[in-house]
């Protein structure tokens, strides 16, 4: 006799549907897993021994074989063990075998038979539901699970729990989703003193989904402006909260089922290796890129990551969503998320500062900054100096615009962008779509083609400074980009615009005039 009974397996962000057959026959004792089953998998012969044994139930003194189908799919995790148990008791009789029919079945069994939470209930429920199946959770997973939509969800603490239920003797309510969380922000924009050009960048970022480099000296707040970005984008739309949520899910990072539509924001150590930036290892998990999915990845310190973690990088920044090579299999993790980094001029942090000279010579800086890449450095779309706070900036009161005012904008030219856009933003837009909705006018174009062969401008480069230009219209309410935005634009690029200004062609036009005109706002 067989049971068949439905879980789950995890490729990436997404689970795809796994059938587990238990079958027993006559022969010699054994109790076989097979179907590329990993060594938490295979060990979960003994917890549902010893489980079977808490509940009175006794395990047949026949051949017993768990298939894991499809076999040529490798199959990871502790959450394999209800599954089997469910099997089992259905093929002995402790259950109805039609029962199983309609559910699948994750949970990790302990060995007096509690089921233990386990990660990814989310897009296992996602997956059951899409499937027309219900699904049979730990008790802990049951808020995270009822996120998916209305499907049948059991959540027991127990095996005893679950035969009751069966049995009829006992009824699982269905368990109601865990809270959602609000975005909100303690981190306000008036808390950092001076910086105005940083704060304009910061805007401009936020409203266009940019990347944006920060260099400054340490102490000129540059951890502090990247730590109040999140308090300024919108708040996650219902489609990208089910995206963040069944990464975070996967991660084992959602804490009683409790979503937030708060932007992730995630801040690595500079220490950290490729796999737990970009997600793969032994067990392929997502990395920090992609929990900072539709968020924030900010890099502090960046030249102190090492390079190939920095390169492995390039791919999701350009196309949003990161492919890990296995042996077995190939992984997708979604990765669209705004780099937001900051470095020091120099390995002392000296370099460039007013009346301070740099201990090491003018070669310290050159050289610490060549420990990021050129491609790497020509992905980022904003890049700015930080100078070092003054004392008369440290004794100015509050600026009267903080984080809501200017969060207001935000909203209103990103609603503008991703309408006009078809739901992207301007950093988003291909460059078919920037033919059609970010044509520079006249002398604006003529300005950038100036720019660009003075400045040496990739095509990538090119084409972001047109992005840049496009939010900054936005900002404006405007439809057509402009000289000033152009203008403005480029003075964001900190290398570029250096050399720019040395030949005899300074970007510091009227349109910098005028933005100095209307910014910072009057305190």
């Amino acid at each position: 006799m067989t049971a068949h009974i439905s879980t789950v397996a995890f490729e990436g962000a997404e689970a795809r549907l796994i059938d587990v057959q238990v079958q027993i026959a006559p022969g010699k004792q054994a109790f076989n897993i097979v179907g590329l089953a990993d060594k938490a998998v295979a060990e979960s012969r003994e917890r549902v021994r010893a489980a079977f044994a808490a509940i009175g139930l006794q395990l047949p003194f026949k051949r017993i074989v768990v298939n894991l189908a499809p076999a040529d799919m490798p199959k990871e995790g502790a959450h394999y063990d209800l599954p089997i148990a469910l099997g089992l008791m259905a093929v002995i009789g402790a259950v109805p075998m039609d029962a199983l029919e309609g559910f699948a079945a994750i949970g990790e069994l302990s060995l007096d038979g509690s089921i233990a939470n386990v990660p990814g209930a989310l897009p296992a429920a996602v997956c059951a539901n899409a499937h027309g199946l219900g699904l049979i959770c730990p008790h802990v997973n049951g808020p995270e699970a009822a996120w998916a939509g209305d499907l049948s969800l059991l959540a027991p603490d127990n095996l005893i729990q679950l035969l009751n239920h069966f049995k009829g003797t006992q009824v699982l309510t269905r368990p109601e989703p865990g809270s959602l969380l609000e975005s909100e922000s303690k981190l306000d924009l008036r808390d950092v003193r001076g910086q105005e050009t940083a704060k304009r960048a910061l805007e401009i970022t936020a409203a266009g989904g940019h990347n944006l480099l920060m260099v400054g000296p340490p102490g000129s707040g540059k951890s502090m402006l990247a730590a109040r970005l999140p308090g300024l984008l919108p708040p996650l739309s219902a489609h990208e909260l089910l995206e963040t949520s069944m990464i975070h899910s996967i991660a084992g990072l959602l804490e009683r089922g409790q979503l937030s539509r708060a932007r992730p924001f995630r801040s690595p150590h500079h220490s950290a290796s490729m796999a737990a930036m970009v997600g793969g290892g032994v067990k392929a998990k997502p990395g920090e890129a992609s929990l900072a999915h539709r968020g924030v990845l900010f890099l502090d310190e960046l030249p102190e990551f090492t390079a190939q973690v920095l390169d492995s990088l390039r791919q999701p920044l350009e196309m949003g969503e990161i492919n890990v090579a296995r042996v077995n299999a190939h992984v997708r993790y979604p990765a669209r998320f705004q780099l937001i980094a900051a470095m020091n001029p120099c390995r002392c942090g000296s370099a460039g500062a007013d009346g301070i000279a740099c201990k090491r010579g003018p070669r310290c800086a050159s050289d610490y900054q060549s420990r990021v890449s050129g491609p790497f450095m020509d992905r980022i779309d904003l890049q700015i100096d930080v100078p070092a706070v003054t004392p008369a900036d440290l004794a100015l009161p509050p600026a009267k615009e903080g984080s809501h005012e200017v969060a207001a904008r935000i909203l209103a030219a990103r609603t503008r962008a991703e309408t006009r856009n078809g739901g992207c933003t301007n950093a988003e837009l291909s460059t078919q779509q920037l033919d059609h909705v970010a044509v520079p006018d006249r002398q604006g174009q003529a300005l950038l083609q100036q720019a660009a062969e003075t400045m040496g401008l990739t095509a990538r480069g090119y084409h972001r400074v047109i992005k840049v230009a496009r939010t900054l219209a936005d900002l404006e309410s405007s439809d057509d980009i402009r000289r000033l935005h152009i203008a403005e634009a480029l003075s964001h690029r900190r290398g570029h615009a250096s050399a720019y200004a040395t030949s005899g062609r300074s970007i510091q036009t009227q349109a910098q005039i005028q933005t100095r005109a209307a910014w910072p706002p009057q305190r």
